[in-house]
């Protein structure tokens, strides 16, 4: 028999082409995928000469079911050695663990690695994928297959769901209240990283254009020793801020730092807002107001979100497989 080619170019190989590619049914496919009893060694050869030609491989949620297996989540994560980071991944280790699955972790943020990168190594290995995937998700949604992708802060993906995050109504927060304290010349202390960075930094601006408030943009590597060195340039010169809203937290604590250093008082000579709510901001002096985001809630939404479309009572793309959260603005003693 001359295997014909099932389906358009581009679209990826299922079972159900591999079956009608060889003749059999979809249950010879399966036994013949999963090594299973019931059928001859010749179409079991046969079969899976076909998948391969085909490029099909068969989903490890799938196989799971076939074979009793636990489902297996990637986790691609750009940055562990940003507090942030460890925080989300260990909301999303104690809701999958809820559930008897297993979270394998990529930290992809070192080196010349990538979103890409990190969804190729787990693509293997795991059922469904969550992560900050910016600037790849696309990517790495083909690279899974059908299997689900949960894309974070990539708002434009078309992966199978994703969670991002309403960055003018945080804008609006924070720039209110640095405005309500009688700040008049703002920075907005932004990444030079790209991904999220640009949706928070044109954020920003379209709120301070909208309030006729004067911001200005200053990137910097988002670290705290880079947002430091930054804030103190700032500080040397005629134009002094007396208001920072930080693109994260670790760079709203180098700001803490540089402005202590400039013999600067926070928040009476310049007010300084963080974004995201890791716990560094109860441990610096002054204790720092922050953009919050409920980072076990994030984590929880995102398992919840893949169980569903793993289920299939969530559908791919379809919107509820796409959640918007809002940041809270947490006051102490920065701002």
């Amino acid at each position: 028999m001359t295997p014909r080619t099932p389906s358009p170019r581009g679209r990826r190989a299922t079972i159900l082409d591999v079956a009608a590619a060889a003749g059999v049914s979809r249950q010879t496919v399966t036994r013949a995928m999963n090594d299973m009893a019931g059928i001859s060694a010749g179409t079991r050869e046969r079969v899976q000469k076909l998948a391969a030609e085909m490029g099909y491989s068969p989903s490890r949620f799938a196989k799971g079911l076939v074979q009793g297996a636990r489902i297996s989540v990637g986790l691609a994560i750009p940055d562990l050695t940003n507090p942030y980071f460890p925080a989300f991944a260990s909301s999303v280790v104690e809701a999958a663990t809820e559930r008897g699955w297993n979270v394998v972790v990529d930290d992809y943020g070192h080196g010349t690695g990538s979103a890409a990168d990190a969804a190729a190594r787990l693509a293997p290995q795991v059922d469904a994928l969550i992560g900050y995937l910016v600037p790849h998700p696309d990517e790495a949604q083909a690279l899974m297959g059908r299997r689900p992708v949960v894309a974070l802060d990539s708002p434009d993906a078309d992966t199978a769901g994703g969670i991002s995050f309403d960055y003018h109504h945080a804008a609006r927060l924070a720039l209110s209240h640095l405005v309500s304290r009688g700040c008049r010349s703002i920075v907005f202390l932004d990444s030079d990283q790209g991904g999220p960075s640009g949706s928070r930094s044109a954020a920003a601006a379209a709120v301070a254009a909208e309030a006729g408030i004067h911001l200005v943009r200053s990137q910097a590597h988002p670290s705290a020793a880079a947002a430091a060195s930054a804030v103190a340039v700032h500080m040397a010169g005629e134009d002094r801020p007396d208001g920072i809203l930080a693109f994260n937290d670790l760079m709203a604590a180098g700001a803490l730092k540089a402005l202590q250093e400039s013999g600067i008082s926070v928040p009476a000579d310049c007010a300084v807002i963080g974004m995201d709510g890791i716990p560094l901001g109860e441990l610096v002096t002054p204790e720092l107001t922050t953009l919050s985001l409920d980072l076990r809630a994030v984590g929880r939404a995102a398992v919840g979100l893949l169980d569903g479309l793993l289920t299939g009572t969530i559908q791919d793309r379809s919107p509820e497989a796409h959640l918007t959260l809002r940041h809270q603005l947490i006051l102490r003693q920065s701002a």
